[in-house]
């Protein structure tokens, strides 16, 4: 008796109670109009459900749409029949049909390809139905997680030199600074008004009397009006003293 022969009828039993939904997608109008690409695909893919006896319960096409984005309507309509139990796999021709992105696809796992739903992949071979399909899934997405915090590492140490740089990151610029170019520099006569409401504030002064005094020496904010509330963000942790200690080279 051929043991590989009575392997591969067992698999193809056990497959062959699955449900799959089918998803094609091109990028470009022109291909859609041609027709070709997606023929192609929707061939391969009525194939492989005839080769393994799975039941196509349908097919989504996506024509004209960049695998830049998840937000496509037709791999929604797929997902859609996933979340629904209307079927048990998404079966695609090309993980790149699917996505280009890494930490799209992981986003996709974590979502949607657990232990309910599998996702099928003719040529990569990938199918999660399988204890090897779900490892080499898994691999790909251990690599797109850290390929994400890799990023998120590289960006956070950029930014950490451009602040000790003094370099603008974005975002409004603090009372008692004007942005120069690229850079945030002190404003000496938005200055002039914190270190003046510090001094009152140490007398023991209450904001409201720390604004009116400021005003009757013709200090202003900037919109010109100086209160309370202008004088109480000032002052405050959040304020000054956090851009002093971020935006400012030592």
């Amino acid at each position: 008796m051929n043991v590989d022969s009575n392997k591969k009828k067992d698999y193809c039993s056990d497959m062959s109670q699955t449900k799959v939904i089918g998803y094609v997608r091109v990028s470009t109008t022109m291909q859609a109009d041609e027709g070709a690409s997606l023929a192609a695909q929707e061939a391969k893919l009525r194939a492989y459900c005839t080769a393994l006896s799975l039941e196509l319960v349908g097919l989504e096409v996506d024509a004209g749409f960049s695998a830049s984005s998840l937000n496509r309507p037709a791999l929604q309509r797929a997902l859609e029949a996933l979340r629904t139990r209307k079927a048990d796999a998404l079966l695609v021709c090309k993980l790149d049909r699917l996505t280009r992105n890494l930490s799209d696809l992981g986003t996709l796992v974590t979502k949607h390809f657990g232990k309910r739903a599998s996702l099928i992949s003719v040529e990569e071979s990938i199918n999660t139905t399988s204890a090897s399909g779900k490892l080499v899934l898994n691999l790909l997405t251990s690599v797109s997680s850290w390929e994400r915090e890799a990023i998120g590492e590289r960006t956070a140490a950029v930014k950490t030199h451009l602040k000790a740089q003094g370099s603008y990151l974005g975002g409004g610029v603090p009372f008692g600074y004007r942005r120069e170019g690229e850079k945030i520099v002190a404003d000496d006569d938005e200055q002039a008004v914190v270190a003046a409401a510090r001094a009152l504030k140490a007398a023991g002064m209450s904001m409201r009397s720390i604004a009116a005094t400021l005003t009757a020496r013709g200090l202003r904010a900037r919109n010109g009006h100086l209160g309370a509330g202008n004088v109480q963000r000032i002052l405050s942790s959040s304020g000054i003293n956090t851009i002093t200690r971020t935006y400012l080279p030592s």
